[in-house]
């Protein structure tokens, strides 16, 4: 629902900008007739494919400037933070397992430790945001666990891998529900799906560079210095990481409540979006007090949501394609003649996460066009997928229709391209109970304790 339609002139900019500086309920009452006939306006093919096609001029400069700075640093951390995330099974099937003595659950083991400092970080790094500037917060948890990841290189024994990936987790903890927050601090439900969705896709495609990484590391880097492919896929990744981070000091931008104007956002820049936020009905956070604790505990999503969003993350079965692959390579061999080399099940699964990226984007932009904001039709269709996949997997014999198998790898994510979805929802729900730091850490870590 944006807060400016086509018809924006000047002067209207002006009421809005002058109007979302003072006190009371002004910045409101003059934006939200610009919301009311945006809700009746008839978008134009231009407007679906990009939604600032249908907003006045300075609506549509301020939010390129924010797409320019604080979309493209969400998407590119939220990239690399999954490149770190997920680079340690790339280097279990690249001869990390080997070098360092590892049995199978001890990955297991090693992704245990990682969540353990994921959980215990989430919620205290995101109130943190409450007390400190996302603009330092965000990117120093960045810079930490692209050092943690660097010191990943150097491990000799699996002790050492747990501790590390303890720190990694811990780190990264603070940014996926802080960026989403941040998010939808800026964008209008009009607006949001589509770029929390290229946010949520850019951590899909750091996944899947992950395996174009490690199979360079491996063909080209593998004895270099004396060091293993896999010790250098760490070393990459931190090389990676770190100017991203550099990045985000200069390029984030604090929340619209208290942003100051810089060489990319002016001071009529930020009165316009403080002024769209409040014409939506989304709040400054408040300070922490007793009756604001009392009034989360009470509320009736700090119970149901968890749960429904762990129903959904905890009932998409998560894809044991590598494992899959590998197996074929232990003896005794389960089906003989059929091997699979390291590039290969380092790149096969690959098509998985183009599909899931595909299918994303286009139900985003769905959701924020046609269907005007609402999110449910395509929450409710995704689980009825993952519901249907989930019961193919229980009847799929494991050895047997191999070309079943890749089929079945590569569509299971149909299902789950609802999520960013499902947590653009949570955003807006929460938003307006001035909590949604609390919300928005609690979510993603209830789910990730039940995994």
């Amino acid at each position: 629902m944006p807060v400016s339609a086509t018809t924006t002139t000047n002067n209207d900019f002006a009421a809005t900008t002058d109007s979302s500086s003072s006190k009371g309920s002004t910045a409101t009452a003059t934006a939200l007739p610009a919301i009311q006939d945006q809700e009746h306006q008839k978008q134009t093919w231009l407007g679906y494919l990009w939604d600032t096609a249908d907003l006045g001029v300075h609506e549509r400069r301020m939010l390129l400037k924010v797409d320019v700075s604080l979309l493209l640093f969400a998407s590119l951390g939220y990239f690399i933070k999954n490149l770190d995330q997920t680079n340690i099974t790339s280097a279990f099937f690249a001869g990390m397992k080997e070098d360092l003595g590892m049995f199978e659950n001890e990955l297991v083991h090693a992704t245990s430790f990682w969540t353990a400092g994921y959980v215990i970080g989430q919620i205290p790094s995101n109130l943190l945001l409450t007390r400190i500037s996302p603009q330092l917060v965000i990117p120093t948890l960045e810079l930490a666990w692209g050092l943690a990841t660097l010191a990943t290189y150097s491990v000799k024994s699996v002790k050492s891998l747990y501790a590390i990936r303890f720190f990694v987790g811990l780190f990264e903890s603070g940014f996926y529900p802080g960026m989403h927050y941040i998010l939808g601090s800026w964008y209008t439900p009009r607006e949001l799906s589509k770029r929390s969705t290229i946010f949520w896709v850019s951590g899909s495609l750091g996944s899947m560079f992950s395996g174009f990484l490690q199979t360079a590391a491996y063909n080209n880097l593998d004895g270099v210095h004396g060091l293993a492919g896999w010790r250098w896929l760490m070393i990459v990744d931190a090389v990676v990481t770190i100017p991203i981070a550099l990045f985000g000091y200069i390029f984030l931008p604090n929340l619209p409540w208290n942003a100051k104007p810089n060489f990319m956002l002016t001071e009529p820049d930020i009165a316009l979006a403080r002024a769209r936020m409040k014409a939506i009905g989304r709040k400054e956070s408040e300070p922490w007090s007793w009756p604001k604790l009392r009034r989360i505990l009470t509320s009736w999503y700090i119970y149901v949501l968890p749960i429904e969003y762990v129903l959904w993350n905890n009932g998409n079965a998560q894809s044991p394609f590598q494992y899959w692959l590998k197996s074929f390579n232990v003896k005794p061999y389960p089906v003989p003649g059929k091997h699979w080399t390291v590039s290969q099940i380092q790149l096969l699964p690959l098509p998985s996460t183009a599909i899931f990226v595909v299918t994303a984007l286009v139900l985003a932009w769905i959701s924020d066009g046609p269907l005007k904001g609402r999110r449910w039709p395509i929450i409710i269709n995704g689980a009825i997928l993952i519901l249907i996949f989930d019961i193919i997997w229980l009847n799929l014999p494991l050895y047997t229709h191999i070309r079943a198998h890749f089929a079945y790898f590569y569509l299971m994510v149909l299902g789950t391209t609802a999520g960013p979805l499902i947590l653009n929802w949570i955003s807006e729900i929460t938003q307006s109970d001035a909590s949604p730091y609390f919300f928005s850490a609690l979510y993603p870590a209830e789910m990730l304790t039940t995994e």
